[in-house]
């Protein structure tokens, strides 16, 4: 958690912290996917294994969006770069008839829905960028005080998936770093990493923007962000991010959708023991059900899709079933 900001957030404890059990993963059903982690663990972590990782090794990456916490309807990011946009216009009245700023601002959802890729970057750059670090880390921290999940109507730090907690406070536990890896945006996902999972600012790599550094009026210095994209860490860009902000391959590797594939193949190509594991999203009662893999229903946000489904099964890493495997999903069951 960024210091200056640690007092604003509020805290989410019954997320954070997993129940008093002897059992390291409580909130798991027994399965192949829970056995999975614990023998991995057991194996790369008991000095007197064939698979015994030195502590300093030990390095697991976790996707967020899916895999971490819910990412449907919409990505929460997205949701809070339309919900900007208002305050954006006024402070650029040009862009009120401007599309997509003109749809957004209309507030007709079935409009919205038909942005295209194109026009989402249009808004994730007049949103994003053009203000200091500082005031940015400001509004999304207040955004996230308020913003509400439409259907638990709760906020979105709270809906992260306790079973995967756990897994994080597991390996924790056993010396390995934990690592976010993620398509959303570096700055916002920092903001409460370490409140929410455990994991500081500088163990999260992400979709970054450029800074340029200057001076304030009283000479302080400053960085503002720019509208210049340093790193895409969507499919390929996983592995190459993972290269440059960590310097050492995964051992263990979490994802749920076709924008992780590449950094659990990457993982899969190391030497020695290797967990790479997919969220599938089949429990539409507690959570969400879409894949199209599976014969799931099929969805623009999060696809796993039955060729990675298929890659899955065919090389041996296993698929977590929300339904099957997890006893709850939301510490606040």
């Amino acid at each position: 958690m960024l210091p200056a900001l640690s007092g604003l957030l509020r805290p989410v404890p019954a997320a954070a912290q997993a129940p008093a059990t002897d059992s390291p993963l409580p909130s798991w059903n027994d399965g192949a996917a829970k056995q999975a982690i614990l023998d991995f663990v057991r194996a790369t972590t008991d000095q007197s294994s064939q698979n015994y990782v030195r502590p300093e090794e030990r390095i697991a990456t976790f996707d967020q969006d899916g895999t971490l916490w819910v990412e449907h309807p919409m990505y929460s990011q997205v949701v809070y770069c339309l919900e900007r946009v208002p305050a954006v216009v006024a402070k650029r009245p040009e862009l009120r008839n401007a599309e997509p700023f003109k749809t957004v601002l209309s507030g007709n959802r079935a409009a919205m829905a038909k942005l295209s890729m194109k026009d989402l970057e249009k808004i994730l750059a007049a949103t994003l960028t053009g203000m200091s670090v500082d005031e940015f880390n400001a509004e999304a921290v207040k955004w996230l005080e308020t913003a509400r999940h439409p259907r638990w109507q709760r906020p979105y730090t709270d809906l992260v998936y306790q079973p995967m907690l756990e897994v994080l406070r597991h390996l924790r536990d056993n010396g390995y770093k934990t690592y976010i890896v993620t398509g959303g945006g570096q700055d916002f996902v920092r903001i409460y990493s370490e409140r929410v999972y455990g994991i500081p600012p500088e163990q999260v790599v992400g979709t970054a923007g450029a800074t340029k550094y200057g001076y304030a009026k009283d000479g302080k210095p400053f960085l503002t962000k720019e509208p210049k994209l340093l790193l895409n860490d969507n499919d390929a860009g996983k592995p190459e991010g993972i290269h440059l902000m960590i310097g050492r391959r995964p051992l263990a590797a979490f994802g749920n959708s076709n924008g992780d594939r590449e950094m659990l193949e990457w993982t899969d190509a190391g030497a020695g023991a290797r967990l790479k594991m997919l969220v599938m999203h089949d429990d539409a009662t507690r959570e969400y059900a879409y894949g199209p893999a599976a014969g799931l229903p099929d969805t623009k946000v999060g696809a796993l899709t039955a060729a990675l489904y298929g890659e899955a099964k065919k090389d041996g890493w296993p698929v977590i079933s929300m339904k099957n495997d997890w006893k709850r999903i939301f510490a606040f069951e």
